[in-house]
């Protein structure tokens, strides 16, 4: 494996380039198109179905180009109209912030069952 790349490479960010991009999709109204440095298929497609479970996403999907390229990029198509704004940005935010907690309730879940284990055991 002489020629394999260095593992870090497919986590640690380099100096001078941002982890997200955002580029907004010209040819479908409402969609952007968000390149996220450095993160792989479990980032995208836990954003991919917290996304879709919102009801004024019509349209997201994520693909990782290649393996040895380090990013993935998400498109998303949102509903929206001029009495109600509803942007890319807005519905990304959200996903993000539902799965933040998602997260931390799993994390608190999970703390209080070993505690329960571990309680069992002594």
């Amino acid at each position: 494996m002489a020629n394999a790349p260095d593992r870090f490479e497919a986590v640690v960010l380099p100096d001078g380039v941002a982890k997200l991009e955002y580029q907004k999709d010209t040819k479908v109204p409402n969609s952007a198109i968000v390149k996220i440095e450095r993160e792989d298929h479990t980032i995208g497609n836990l954003l991919r179905m917290q996304l879709l479970r919102d009801p004024k996403v019509i349209f997201a999907a994520y693909r990782a180009p290649h393996p040895l390229q380090y990013h993935i990029v998400v498109r998303v198509q949102t509903k929206s109209s001029d009495m109600e704004p509803y942007t890319p940005v807005d519905a990304l935010a959200n996903a993000l912030n539902d799965l933040s907690t998602e997260m931390s309730l799993l994390s608190e879940r999970l703390e209080e069952e070993i505690q329960k284990q571990q309680f069992r055991m002594v």
